[in-house]
């Protein structure tokens, strides 16, 4: 049995993905984060840090999503402005690298574009960036992959139009200031979490 963990999840897309895609049950799959799931089909969850199973435990396959808030490049300029932001940086900077070099043979990590500064502590950029429109997913959203031992994504279902609907003014690029923003908009698109679970746990 293949046994897989999917680090820093609450939301249960790719874990779930992965257990409608186990018609032999040849899969044993547990999501990690310090939130609750929120998945309604209730699946199985460690509430905790991710770490813990990461190195506690065998695994075969990883897929993590690290908190980006302040890896990504899109928010660089506040590391010059905010006190405390470089000191929270480098701690999410560490433990993204903790994950990465988890001692699991297959591993993926999903990040927006990381600055530099990050890429420094992380020790190297990401293998592919992708977008959710090669998945079926009506949203253009850059998305970066490191990838151990694992083959890049293909895309499965392109979409090309002039503008996608999370680039309107209601669509999730234009969330407001909200407790919610962040997390809406870490949610990963259900075509790349089934592209990851069709492509990335196939035996051999």
């Amino acid at each position: 049995m293949k046994k897989i963990l999917i680090a820093c999840e609450y939301s249960g897309t790719v874990r779930d993905a992965i257990r409608c895609a186990d018609w032999n049950g040849d899969y044993y799959v547990v999501s990690a984060d310090l939130l609750p799931c929120e998945s309604k089909h209730h699946g199985l969850h460690y509430q905790g840090d991710a770490l813990d199973l990461a190195y506690g435990e065998h695994w075969d396959l990883m897929v993590a999503h690290p908190p980006f808030t302040y890896l990504s490049n899109s928010g660089v300029s506040w590391l010059h402005r905010q006190e405390g932001r470089r000191e929270n940086m480098q701690e999410g900077a560490e433990f993204f690298k903790h994950l990465l070099d988890a001692p699991i043979d297959q591993i993926a990590i999903e990040n927006p574009i990381p600055h530099k500064y990050a890429v420094e502590i992380i020790g190297r950029k990401y293998d592919q960036l992708i977008q959710p429109y090669q998945f079926g997913e009506d949203a253009s959203k850059a998305t970066c992959l490191w990838l151990k031992h694992l083959p890049k994504l293909k895309p499965t279902n392109i979409i090309r139009k002039a503008r996608y609907a999370n680039q309107t003014p209601s669509g999730q690029n234009r969330l407001g200031p909200s407790p919610k923003r962040a997390k809406l908009r870490s949610l990963t698109y259900q075509g790349i979490a089934d592209a990851m679970a069709m492509q990335w746990t196939q035996e051999g």
